[in-house]
């Protein structure tokens, strides 16, 4: 991976970390209060929806700090270690745990007549796609494992080598 893309990449993942951080301090903030004027039918879910909202955008930060940390290795060329498999298992939990929360997001809002049932829909396919992702990263997951068994063979192949030569 060349410094350039690893800068590109950085400057997105900066970029994508200051504005969840600004979403959680001044967007939820003001969302609150909007939903303070909702209507005495649907008050009930103000609470639900901003702690879902909240641990949404820290599912998001966690995904972007562990790809800084696999950006890193990438750079140092230590990606294909066992080290590595510590932030992709992070970013595993924190995908299953954000499509847990998009789909909670539907049964919080799918009772009564407050929000159309298309609505709960699309929450529920966003749920899915989310656990897509959760599932490709599953299968780039068993790439680096059968990566790094790769580099441990090649290595143990150079070691026998060395001592042949």
């Amino acid at each position: 991976m060349g410094q350039l893309t690893v800068l590109a990449l950085r400057v997105v993942l900066g970029a994508l970390l200051a504005g969840s951080v600004f979403v959680q301090t001044v967007m939820v903030p003001l969302l609150a209060i909007d939903m303070r004027g909702l209507d005495a039918e649907v008050a009930h879910l103000r609470t639900p929806v901003l702690v879902i909202v909240v641990l949404g955008v820290v599912a998001v930060q966690v995904v972007l700090a562990c790809v800084w940390r696999l950006v890193t290795m990438v750079r140092r060329g230590t990606v294909f270690s066992h080290a590595a498999f510590r932030y992709v298992h992070i970013v595993i939990g924190a995908i299953v745990a954000a499509a847990t929360l998009v789909f909670t997001l539907g049964v919080v809002l799918a009772p009564g007549e407050a929000v159309p049932p298309g609505i709960v829909l699309l929450i529920g396919g966003l749920g899915l796609a989310v656990l897509g992702v959760g599932l490709v990263v599953l299968v780039l997951r068993m790439l680096l494992a059968q990566a790094v068994a790769r580099d441990v063979e090649a290595g143990r192949m150079r070691a026998e080598l060395d001592v042949v030569i």
